[in-house]
């Protein structure tokens, strides 16, 4: 494969991707990702620092929101044994 090609495929690829990101983002099903100012700072909480965080709430009611989707969450690490964190603005919104 010449070095054209490879860049036509992936100029068409990108242009693929383009597109299906314009289709989730107009989805009902896709929440919009949420606007965060330069300045302001996104605090994170493990699960155990999100059940301090909102009085009378246990750890496995954090972890069945998770899984059913309801608050968003990032894994870091690799596979199920990653640490999971919550943002803390999505945890409080959820509780309000």
């Amino acid at each position: 494969m010449t070095l054209t090609q490879k860049q036509n495929l992936i100029a068409e690829i990108a242009s693929l991707l383009q597109a299906k990101l314009e289709i989730d983002i107009n989805s009902e099903n896709i929440k919009q990702p949420i606007n965060v100012s330069e300045n302001a700072s996104i605090e994170m909480l493990t699960i155990k620092e999100s059940v301090k965080a909102v009085s009378g709430v246990s750890e496995h009611t954090i972890r069945q929101l998770i899984t059913q989707g309801k608050i968003p969450f990032i894994r870091t690490g690799q596979g199920k044994r990653g640490k999971i964190l919550i943002s803390k603005s999505a945890l409080t919104e959820y509780f309000r």
